[in-house]
C-alpha cells in the first residue's frame, strides 16, 4: 500500500474513534443528567383498607318494654299510627277518610296488646280505596312473606317479620285477627275483595308478622273484658 493511502486510512480510523468516544461521552452525560433531574421518586404512604362501618341494626335486641306505637316503617318509609278507640259496636276504630288519614295506620288501643308486650296481637288496620290510592292498597304489593316492619314509639323499636297473609269474608268471626294471649305478632288488616255500590268490601286481608328479637318485657296490666262477640273485621273503606 502506498504511503499516502496508509495516511488516509489512519486518519479515517482516528476520526471514527474520536466520533465514537464523543458519542459515548454524550450518552453517559445525558444519562447522568436524567438521573440528576429525575432524582429518586418519592414513596407514597400506604394506609390499610377499611371496610365501611355497617349501619346499626334497629331490630337488634327488640323493645325492652311495652310501648304505644307512633310509626310503622315499611321498606324505609314511615307511616303514622293513630291510637283509636272502639265504637259502640266494639269494632276497632279506623283512620279518618281524609287525604292524610288514608296513609295512616289505625291502632286498637289498650287493653289490646302493645308492641313489646309478652304476648298477644298488636292490632292495626289501614284503608283500601277503590282507586288504589291508599295505604291498604300499597300493602298488597309491599308486604310479601319475610318483609321486616319496624314499629317505633316512646324511644322503643320492635321489629316484626311478615310470616303469613290470608283473606277472609268480611263477616268472619274466627280469622284469628284478635288474640290477646297468642304469640307476639303485629296483625294488620285491610279491606279487599269486591266493593259494593254502598261502599262495603266483601273480604278482609290479614297479615301476621312475628316479633323479631323480642325480649321479655314487663307484664301487661290487667285487661278490661272484651265484648263476647267482638267482630274481627274493620268497617269498609271508601
Amino acid at each position: 500500500m502506498a504511503p499516502t493511502a496508509r495516511k488516509r486510512l489512519a486518519l479515517t480510523l482516528a476520526v471514527t474513534l474520536v466520533v465514537v468516544v464523543a458519542a459515548a461521552a454524550l450518552a453517559v452525560t445525558a444519562l447522568q443528567r436524567d438521573d440528576v433531574e429525575a432524582g429518586p421518586q418519592p414513596t407514597l404512604p400506604t394506609f390499610p383498607s377499611r371496610s365501611p362501618t355497617p349501619e346499626p341494626d334497629p331490630c337488634r335486641g327488640g323493645a325492652d318494654r311495652a310501648f304505644v306505637p307512633e310509626t310503622i316503617s315499611i321498606r324505609g318509609k314511615d307511616y303514622s299510627v293513630l291510637a283509636l278507640q272502639r265504637d259502640a259496636q266494639n269494632v276497632p276504630g279506623v283512620p279518618p277518610l281524609t287525604p292524610s288519614g288514608k296513609w295512616e295506620f289505625g291502632w286498637d288501643v289498650a287493653p289490646s296488646p302493645l308492641p313489646g308486650s309478652r304476648q298477644g296481637h298488636v292490632l292495626v288496620n289501614a284503608h283500601t280505596y277503590p282507586d288504589g290510592s291508599a295505604l291498604g292498597n300499597r300493602l298488597f304489593t309491599q308486604l310479601p312473606q319475610g318483609t321486616i316492619l319496624e314499629v317505633r314509639g316512646e324511644g322503643q323499636v320492635q321489629c316484626y317479620r311478615v310470616e303469613r297473609r290470608f283473606e277472609v269474608p268480611a263477616d268472619s268471626r274466627d280469622s284469628g285477627y284478635e288474640n290477646d294471649d297468642g304469640p307476639r305478632r303485629l296483625a294488620i288488616l285491610a279491606c279487599s275483595g269486591d266493593r259494593s255500590p254502598s261502599g262495603d268490601w266483601s273480604h278482609r286481608t290479614i297479615w301476621f308478622a312475628k316479633a323479631v328479637n323480642a325480649t321479655p318485657s314487663a307484664p301487661r296490666a290487667p285487661r278490661a273484658p272484651r265484648a263476647p262477640s267482638a267482630p274481627t273485621a274493620a268497617p269498609a273503606s271508601s
